[in-house]
């Protein structure tokens, strides 16, 4: 049995660019990526904080230091430039990993710099 657990998170992201003619995905800055250790091609699932919307997407590398989050494809319908979201991903663990997985959380200010990180305690 493997059990789903938050693994990654970027809390309150402003989106900074939408591009609806592209192929899907969302750009992150690299930065950002590496904080909360995120990878290149990861599923991620974004929610807008206002509108409470969700879409399920994968990840690009942005310009590193650029704070880029920027919506692509059919995901750019979910939020506009300015709007505030969540960027989650998830891992699938035995229950004798849940014991020791911390989930990476890293909350953001208006303009993508991380004011704020946490790492939620073990299950255990």
């Amino acid at each position: 049995m493997h059990l789903r657990l938050l693994k990654s998170k970027l809390h309150k992201a402003t989106v900074t660019e939408t591009v609806l003619d592209y192929h899907g995905s969302v750009t992150i800055d690299e930065d950002l990526m590496e904080a909360v250790g995120l990878l290149a091609s990861e599923v991620v699932t974004i929610a807008n904080l206002s509108t409470g919307q969700r879409a399920e997407t994968y990840v690009i590398r942005g310009q590193r230091g650029s704070g880029i989050i920027g919506l692509n494809g059919a995901v750019a319908r979910l939020a506009e430039p300015g709007d505030r979201i969540i960027v989650f991903s998830y891992a699938f663990l035995t229950p004798d990993e849940v014991a020791s997985h911390q989930p990476r959380v890293a909350i953001l200010d208006e303009h993508n710099a991380v004011v704020e990180r946490w790492e939620e305690p073990s299950v255990s």
